[in-house]
């Protein structure tokens, strides 16, 4: 203390001293040297093209004199995900700027994920140089980067790595590489982690732990699958945070007993949609497992009570808690937990000894729909309804229910397709005979799911008709006949499906993975010259579906080669600086911040086709609670785009709360599909592009039930 005070006082009199002798000169601030924008410009064409630009893009990576270029470059390989790019890649991190590495750090995660698998040889490779990276790092935002890494590799040592930080590491990088660990247990099977051991995960949920290290340790105990995990998922149902209590209450649906009923069944009255709906779906799985009636059946039956009060007594939420300029929002049963809870306990299933509670949900729906006080409240509740029919002809194995559900307001089409997907699902119920009919409707989405059912309950008397579609103009539902195709075995179809095959070329998209099924179905071996042919297409994803084919074919590992896109790919308008998007829906405004600079093609593209009226009355039709909103797609079915696809930017920004999401079908497939994120998703990290966030309207994400209407979608100037 004495030796600081005696520095401190000898400063003073120095500085003193040079301002009374006038000796001081102001020292202006170094300014950074402006990065070659013309160099930037040529990674960002090379990355857009799946260009290696003649090696100068490597070359970049690995010795441009600015180290701003080399970690430009290795985003872009990162995007690319060329194998042959791996030692540059590797050599970046020992790069001697922290950026430098902390982007190869994120690009060998990124390649760990490669919708083409990485063989041995080189997740060694990589395992090899992340563990040292591991070992030596000192920068936190790099090591950070490698913690998320190790856990994309899936390797027994990168396995070992991970537990030994959870038990040796500071807090914060135990919690990462728990966190690393539950995504490896969700991605690629409990087995993976079962040796690690679970105290230290355990003791990351002490309440006085930070609620990041609380998350992560809650979602390691809820993805490993392993009964002794029950004592501490029980003690973490009451912690403060929505997002930890979400996390145990699903772990109890892989492991939990008839003693956790209960308190599960307590859970359902949890204030928060998210938490409420994970509470939901473990009691249906509880119950599933149950030879008869049991007390997870029980807990369920008090949602009918509850739906039934909230549904017809609920007052809309405050209208200070919209966004400026929004009107408030209207009263509806998805804003409550019960809306959420009976959407996941419907999209669950239950077995047949469970219908009474399906069946009194209803009664309960109904009695509200008499009462509610508004179009949007009364929408919901017929939706629900429809969804609970569907969840008891899943039970029966065919349609019946849905045929008269929703209350008169669900039209014919959206009730036909629920209920086709859902008895899709039965199992031991014969085959799916009633489907056939529908293979004729007049709407593609219906025609789409009598597939599904057909698919997944083979009868002879669907070939004809699936034959029929093969040749229709709906390429969506021509390539899912032609799998329908290959699952019953129809030779007759073949001249079809080779017809279909042709047209890949020009509409990759929608066709190459269903055509490349049925002609492995119905050519065997035969089927491989056209395959090879594919194994150089210029889109991503064919070159993908082509190599897995050949692999079913010939029984070794075959990998696509890299192939550069045209100079006319489509690239849209970049969206201006701090560009946001507000959409209006009928329950209140949503409004994004787009990642502009970090994925400017991404954005651009939803600003685009915004800018355009593109989203204007398409629907959010998909919603899973406590994981996604879906929306996006023209037809409605999830299987819609633009008529083009762009190209994947993985960002670094992680999948929290509310982050904008853009849906995929295999490597570079992006359209106009996105989803927002209802709680974190880490396993969505660098496998998904991530391109902005929701910062106002977020209670509005929580209230949306498929089918639910964005009605404009206006393009705005965020504040920054």
């Amino acid at each position: 203390m004495r030796r600081s005070h005696s520095v401190r006082a000898l400063s003073t009199c120095v500085v003193a001293f040079s301002l009374l002798s006038g000796c001081v000169r102001s020292v202006p601030p170094v300014k950074p040297t402006p990065v070659d924008a013309q160099t930037l410009e040529r990674i960002q064409a090379w990355e857009d093209a799946r260009s290696l630009g003649n090696g100068a893009l490597v070359s970049l990576a690995a010795s441009a004199p600015d180290a701003r270029v080399r970690a430009r470059a290795l985003r872009a390989l990162a995007r690319i995900q060329d194998p042959a790019t791996l030692e540059t890649v590797i050599a970046g991190l020992k790069d001697e700027d922290a950026a430098v590495r902390g982007e190869a750090a994120f690009a060998a995660g990124v390649l760990a994920l490669s919708w083409e698998p990485l063989v041995d040889a080189e997740l060694a490779a990589l395992e090899k140089a992340l563990l040292e990276a591991g070992r030596t790092e000192r920068d936190a935002d790099v090591r950070r980067a490698v913690v998320e890494a190790v856990g994309r590799l899936g390797t027994p040592g990168a396995v070992a790595w991970l537990s030994e930080r959870m038990r040796e590491a500071d807090g914060a990088e135990a919690a990462r590489a728990t966190q690393a660990l539950g995504v490896l247990a969700r991605t690629r099977g409990a087995a993976v982690v079962a040796q690690v051991p679970l105290a230290p995960a355990e003791a990351l949920l002490a309440a006085e732990r930070p609620v990041e290290a609380r998350q992560a340790g809650a979602y390691f105990l809820a993805t490993v699958k392993r009964p002794e995990a029950l004592l501490a998922l029980r003690r973490c149902l009451g912690d403060a945070d929505a997002d930890v209590r979400a996390s145990c209450a699903k772990g109890f649906g892989d492991v939990g007993g008839p003693e956790d009923a209960v308190v599960l069944g307590r859970l359902l009255e949890d204030t928060v949609p998210r938490v409420a709906a994970e509470a939901a779906r473990s009691l249906a799985k509880l119950a599933a497992a149950c030879s008869g009636p049991c007390t997870a059946v029980d807990a369920l039956e008090a949602l009918a009570a509850r739906a039934k009060r909230v549904a017809r007594g609920m007052a809309p939420p405050a209208a200070a808690s919209a966004p400026e300029g929004a009107k408030a929002p209207v009263e509806t049963l998805a804003r409550s937990s019960e809306g959420h809870a009976l959407l996941a306990l419907a999209q669950q299933g239950l077995p047949a000894f469970g219908r009474p509670v399906l069946e009194s949900l209803r009664l309960a729906l109904a009695d509200a729909e008499r009462g509610a006080a508004s179009d949007v409240a009364r929408a919901d509740l017929a939706w629900l309804d429809c969804r609970l029919a569907a969840a008891v002809d899943r039970q029966e194995g065919t349609l019946k229910e849905v045929l008269g559900c929703g209350y008169g307001r669900v039209p014919e089409a959206r009730r036909l397709a629920l209920g086709l997907r859902e008895v899709a699902q039965s199992k031991g119920q014969g085959g799916a005979g009633f489907a056939v009919k529908y293979l004729r409707h007049p709407e593609a989405r219906v025609r789409l799911t009598a597939l599904e059912a057909v698919s997944a309950r083979p009868v002879p008397e669907a070939a004809a008709p699936v034959r029929e579609l093969i040749e229709g103009e709906d390429e969506v539902v021509a390539g899912a006949a032609a799998a329908t195709a290959g699952v019953l075995k129809d030779a007759a179809a073949l001249p079809a499906v080779e017809a279909l095959a042709a047209r890949v070329p020009q509409t990759p998209g929608d066709l190459a993975e269903p055509v490349a099924g049925a002609l492995v179905a119905l050519q065997g071996p035969a089927a491989e010259p056209r395959m090879r042919e594919w194994l150089m297409h210029p889109h991503a994803n064919v070159r993908r579906v082509a190599a897995q084919a050949l692999t079913q074919l010939t029984g070794q590992r075959v990998r696509s080669a890299r192939v550069e896109l045209p100079a006319n790919t489509f690239r849209p308008v970049a969206a201006p600086a701090r560009a946001g998007l507000v959409l209006r829906t009928d329950k209140g405004d949503i409004t994004v911040r787009l990642d502009v600079d970090e994925a400017p093609l991404t954005s651009g593209n939803l600003h685009s086709l915004a800018r355009k009226g593109y989203f204007n009355a398409v629907t959010f039709h998909r919603v899973v609670p406590d994981f996604v909103a879906q929306g996006g797609d023209p037809r409605g079915d999830g299987e819609g785009g633009p008529g083009y696809s762009i190209r994947c930017e993985m960002t670094r920004r992680l999948y929290g709360r509310g982050t904008l999401g853009m849906a995929l079908a295999g490597k570079d497939t992006g359209g106009s599909q996105f989803f927002f994120t209802h709680a974190p998703q880490p396993h969505l990290d660098g496998r998904y592009t991530a391109f902005g966030e929701v910062v106002s309207g977020m209670d509005v994400v929580d209230a949306l039930l498929e089918g639910d209407v964005i009605r404009e979608v206006r393009a705005v100037e965020l504040a920054p």
